[in-house]
């Protein structure tokens, strides 16, 4: 499929792991792709990989404003106008699980990756959608979101929870512009970040129950969000706005 010939992209946190996956998944189908990261270990491996030919990786700290400031003006000198935005960034940066544990720092820290740097790159990025009166925002809420969550704490349930809300007033506000704003939830995906996290704060038999648990019998895999991100963003969603997207292999569920 080359669902995405002549559509310019932006995705956040996109040198490795989920991000990663989501970029080559669009670029795969025809998208002009840039991914934004602030490491140059992960941006120099990814680019090695056969799956990321063609994908332009810019080095930004999405923590930093004038950063991202800096970036989006270099991207649009050089004539890129995006169309697409995924705001892939995000987690609980190993911040404590137990509420009482976690300072006012760590909430500071949770709610600037996964919030403010979505709002920001939004900001940033929805008035090239305007001057073509079409865009997709794609944002990657959480099951812990959604449902909560059995190994991350209050400040990140919190954030995923801020990103889902802010996906349907964004929905609103700009869908008489052509604009839709949808999320993907994810479960745990098996990223090396999420194994090193549950590893840490799960016993095998902890595990091994919680697998028990979904009806899919497995944890997700990178490939099951980039497929979701990619329907989001494709032309036969247009008509789909507002949503949450659910991909926890029936782990939470609602009607």
């Amino acid at each position: 499929m080359r669902r995405f010939e002549n559509r310019t992209i932006l995705v956040s946190a996109a040198a490795d792991g989920l991000g990663l996956a989501i970029a080559e998944r669009l670029a795969a189908e025809g998208g002009t792709v840039v991914a934004l990261d602030r490491s140059d270990e992960a941006m120099t491996a990814a680019r090695t990989r056969p799956e990321a030919a063609g994908i332009r990786f810019e080095k930004t700290d999405l923590m930093d404003l004038a950063d991202i400031t800096d970036t989006i003006a270099r991207l649009e000198a050089d004539g890129l106008r995006f169309d697409t935005l995924v705001n892939n960034a995000g987690g609980s940066l190993h911040t404590p699980r137990p509420f009482l544990e976690e300072t006012d720092d760590h909430w500071k820290l949770v709610m600037d990756l996964n919030v403010a740097a979505t709002v920001r790159l939004t900001r940033a990025i929805l008035p090239h959608m305007l001057e073509k009166r079409f865009g997709r925002i794609v944002n990657l809420g959480s099951k812990a979101g959604r449902y909560g969550s059995l190994f991350t704490g209050a400040n990140y349930v919190a954030a995923k929870g801020a990103v889902q809300s802010m996906t349907l007033q964004l929905a609103q506000e700009f869908g008489p512009s052509g604009i839709t704003c949808n999320a993907v939830c994810p479960g745990a995906i098996l990223t090396p970040r999420v194994e090193r996290l549950l590893s840490e704060r799960m016993t095998q038999a902890e595990r091994e129950a919680a697998i028990a648990q979904i009806p899919m019998r497995r944890n997700g895999r990178v490939e099951d969000v980039a497929s979701a991100v990619a329907f989001f963003a494709a032309d036969e969603a247009g008509f789909i706005t507002g949503q949450m997207l659910d991909v926890n292999g029936g782990q939470g569920m609602c009607s």
